[in-house]
């Protein structure tokens, strides 16, 4: 058993490794917010542009994600055990898998054209989505330098960087999408939508660079010497990275097209019922971004137990950040459920949109609670290395059965007569609580198993 002395040290480094990340990933955010405003601002199709182009690009990058997170679990073990002379060699096979996923990334920016063949869509929609994804694809290389370089500073507790370089990525984008998108008299043409690609790429480039000059000054990484010599490709190393991040990255996929399939389900319901359900998921995704965090921190406070051989000291960070997340999403459900009509009507003005999206913060409210749970059981087992049967539990739990559900009780009498939006949230919440559970009970045998097998250490 913990004793609460325990507690109080371990919920404080908890604390400051969520926090830094919370912010980095609120920065991300607002910079999506930031090109959605200004490309609404010079057309209807701009904006649609950029975000068909954002539907094409986004989950092509998944996988150099997901790679990349792999690298977070991996370094902390090697800091909790003590070894992080061998991190430099880890760094290098992580930057080889993640450079693959960006080949692959980038095969699918340039399949842009066949996708577009298939939406039947006007030529300037059309022209505009394939610069502005063409001017993306330059930025694709600095999202593998950036992610991997966070991932190793992560990976030894240092979450500051992200926070720092995530605000000047923020402040870089917006007078960049200015400049881009408006122009600026006779020195930069007026781009429209394809100008939020030309800023993005910039900003990109910025914080990516922005790691590596950090890393290489910084003196805390002297002794790792990550850039003082370069290890040649090891395929087992490599394979180890594929073996971790490709369920991290599916299973990140799955969540992701969970929402992106919604959307065309109820799409036929009229555009009330689509913007209303758009305003109340962007709203929960701010939300979300909470128990993400959380769960990222945890992944690495759970690997550096692991690494020291401490197992009781893992679960006790996940029960600390279980009671972080909890603490925050009944506050966060609690404003959904009392306020969502006020925060609907920052978004718009029509009350049969307001009054909708509120009733689906009234969802969105218990939507949360069972996010929290399922993201910080999903960040503790990233922290054991234990991501394949992860990924698993997410397909079933998202699609064959909360978007099934969310099917049937939006499109069909089927169980009850057809809800609408409703239904399809209701969907939501029972795939995000069945994945809880699920993961939970997962959880509980890995660390269990863990325990029996110390003797028997995970790869160092």
């Amino acid at each position: 058993m913990e004793t609460k002395s325990a507690w109080w040290p371990e919920s404080i480094k908890l604390a400051k490794l969520t926090v830094p990340i919370l912010i980095a990933q609120v920065t991300q955010v607002l910079m999506s917010v930031v090109d959605t405003v200004m490309a609404g601002r010079v057309s209807p199709t701009d904006l649609a542009a950029v975000s068909v182009g954002s539907s094409i690009w986004f989950p092509s990058i998944l996988l150099i994600f997901g790679l990349a997170l792999a690298l977070a679990p991996i370094i902390s073990h090697f800091h909790g055990a003590g070894k992080v002379t061998q991190v430099a060699n880890m760094v290098h096979q992580g930057f080889y898998a993640a450079i693959a996923g960006a080949v692959l990334s980038l095969l699918v920016i340039a399949s842009a054209p066949l996708i577009l063949n298939q939406m039947d869509v006007a030529d300037d929609f059309r022209r505009i989505t394939l610069d502005y994804l063409g001017y993306i694809a330059w930025g694709v290389p600095a999202i593998v330098i950036y992610m991997v370089l966070r991932n190793f500073c992560e990976g030894l507790s240092n979450t500051i960087p992200s926070l720092v370089i995530g605000v000047i990525g923020l402040l870089v984008n917006i007078p960049a999408n200015y400049l881009f998108i408006y122009g600026y008299g006779d020195l930069i043409p007026a781009m429209g939508g394809a100008g939020c690609g030309v800023a993005t790429a910039i900003v990109l480039w910025v914080m990516a660079l922005g790691m590596v000059v950090y890393v290489a000054v910084a003196k805390r990484y002297q002794e790792i010497h990550l850039f003082g010599r370069w290890f040649a490709p090891n395929w087992d190393d490599i394979w180890y990275v594929v073996r971790l991040g490709f369920p991290i990255a599916t299973s990140m996929f799955f969540e992701v097209s969970l929402f992106a399939a919604a959307a065309l389900i109820i799409a036929p319901l009229g555009a009330t019922v689509v913007a209303s359900h758009q305003i109340a998921l962007n709203i929960s995704s701010l939300v979300y971004m909470v128990p993400m965090s959380i769960a990222m921190a945890v992944t690495l406070r759970v690997g550096f137990a692991l690494g020291a051989g401490n197992p009781r000291n893992a679960m006790l960070s996940h029960k600390l950040a279980n009671v972080y997340g909890m603490s925050i999403a009944v506050v966060n459900a609690t404003i959904l459920w009392l306020a969502g009509g006020w925060l609907a009507s920052l978004y718009t003005a029509d009350a049969a949109v307001i009054e909708l999206a509120a009733t689906l913060m009234g969802l969105a409210a218990l939507f949360s609670i069972s996010d929290s749970f399922q993201a910080i059981a999903m960040g503790t087992l990233r922290g054991y290395k234990d991501t394949r049967i992860v990924m698993l539990i997410t397909f079933v739990s998202y699609w064959p059965f909360g978007l099934t559900i969310g099917y049937l009780l939006s499109r069909t009498d089927t169980i009850v007569p057809a809800m609408g939006a409703a239904g399809m949230w209701i969907g939501f919440i029972t795939g995000l609580t069945g994945a809880a559970v699920l993961l939970t009970w997962r959880l509980i045998r890995v660390s269990r198993r863990y325990e029996r097998e110390l003797a028997a250490p995970i790869r160092d």
